[in-house]
């Protein structure tokens, strides 16, 4: 599958602000024999002081700008071709928890693919005892590490309402939790401490995600958003597994990765600061559209 992303992020101040610094995760990721970028571009508004291109912990493209003179609007602007192939199946011998444990209790590499800076706590999660009391209950014992994966995924789905003004991108994982409504950065926090609290390895995944327009109906340019999903380590041969909460699936060429990281503040699209007072307005467009 061969996709044409478009990306666009506006803030606008109410106060001009100045001596800003931002660090930009928006374009997507090149990863073997699965995702390949072919074009790309990503450009900020006004045009910056400094600008560094380079690869993050985890291995994600970022770009680091500096705007020192006062500015009313910030526009940040990505657009790329990528070429997406949906993984590999796997077909060996799928392990069980406890054999998992057993792998991880011996595992020492700590290169960024490690699960072992995916067991937690990390900057945005912390263990939660209703969310782990939850994930024993869905999960049943004597099943592979990714029938975990999907029992948790699949009850999440069914048991958290989406609901994009219910919370915001501070929310909790645990106050989302609790009222049962959230977004898909919500779902995926639950998901990896539903996961974390079994003992399995998972963190955070920021991308695109190709939305289908109803039947008969027409897409509409500008509609889809930044997505966020899960991808979880179920042993040395399976590796990790990607899995979808919000739509219960575990993903296709449907989703373009960006990043990687143990939470959403490894991977969020812009994180800085600046110099600035009163309040500001945030806008985000995405298209994700379809050549092939």
């Amino acid at each position: 599958m061969i996709y044409d992303i478009r990306l666009a992020i506006s803030h606008t101040y109410a106060v001009p602000a100045g001596n800003g610094r931002h660090v930009l995760r928006v374009l997507p990721r090149v990863l073997r024999n699965r995702q390949r970028v072919t074009a790309h571009l990503v450009e900020a508004l006004p045009v910056p002081d400094e600008r560094l291109d380079g690869i993050d912990f985890f291995g994600n493209s970022q770009s680091t700008i500096t705007q020192r003179d006062p500015h009313k609007t910030m526009t940040i602007r990505m657009s790329s071709r990528v070429e997406v192939t949906a993984p590999p199946a796997f077909d060996g011998l799928r392990i069980g928890v406890p054999a998992l444990q057993q792998v991880l209790y011996a595992h020492q590499s700590v290169a960024p693919s490690s699960p072992l800076h995916f067991l937690g706590p990390s900057p945005r999660l912390s263990a939660d005892r209703n969310i782990a009391e939850f994930a024993q209950k869905v999960v049943s014992p004597g099943t592979s590490v990714r029938d975990h994966v999907e029992a948790v995924g699949r009850a999440l789905y069914e048991r958290i309402t989406f609901d994009a003004a219910a919370t915001t991108v501070d929310t909790d994982a645990s106050e989302a939790f609790a009222q049962r409504r959230g977004v898909c950065q919500d779902l995926s926090h639950i998901m990896i401490l539903a996961l974390q609290s079994l003992g399995i390895p998972a963190g955070y995944v920021s991308g695109y995600l190709r939305t289908l327009p109803p039947p008969g109906g027409v897409k509409l340019e500008g509609v889809d958003a930044m997505h966020a999903w899960v991808s979880a380590w179920c042993g040395p041969a399976e590796g990790w597994v990607e899995y979808d909460p919000t739509n219960a699936t575990f993903i296709g060429t449907d989703h373009i990765v960006v990043g990687f990281g143990r939470d959403y503040s490894d991977v969020s699209p812009v994180i800085g600061r600046l110099r600035s007072s009163g309040e500001q307005v945030h806008s985000q467009s995405v298209d994700v559209a379809v050549l092939d």
